[in-house]
């Protein structure tokens, strides 16, 4: 775990959850789901569906569509950069979309999206054998806790 990342402990029991996945980079996007299973596993969360897009770029339109159909979201991608401004035309509008959706419907959405300078960074965040963090499994159990945090106010 990175110095300063919380740990979070949340019971998320009865929670229905959707993980929105990107196919680019299959090692590490296998790596973020499974971390992000994990997560939800961790808290409880029992009901998960899997929904896999063509890209990041793809993750805001698949979001807005499921968000008012479950308690959570977790968004999952990775955007390498390359030599050309691609990289982040697609992490800005990846971003800006997620944040938006969970803005607008309410609904949290667990930010997954790794934006990263090579390969190399992308595998140590991906949850896999010797990475030095699980961005995945941080991002499910994100979504899961400020889900249980809003419904705590709301019924206060």
């Amino acid at each position: 775990m990175k110095d300063g990342a919380p740990t979070i402990s949340t019971d998320g029991t009865g929670l229905r959850v959707a993980v929105v996945a990107a196919s680019w980079h299959d090692v590490v996007m296998d790596g973020l789901l499974d971390g992000a299973r994990r997560g939800l596993a961790d808290a409880g969360v029992t009901h998960v569906d899997v929904v896999r897009v063509p890209g990041t770029f793809e993750l805001p339109v698949a979001c807005a569509t499921l968000a008012d159909r479950y308690d959570a979201l977790v968004a999952l991608g990775v955007v390498i950069r390359g030599s050309t401004p691609h990289f982040d035309y697609v992490c800005q509008a990846a971003t800006v979309g997620i944040t938006d959706v969970s803005v607008r419907t309410g609904t949290p959405i667990g930010f997954g999206v790794l934006t990263c300078d090579d390969e190399a960074q992308a595998l140590d965040r991906a949850g896999l054998p010797g990475s030095a963090e699980d961005k995945g499994h941080e991002a499910a159990s994100a979504a899961v806790a400020t889900v249980v945090a809003l419904h705590g106010v709301a019924t206060t």
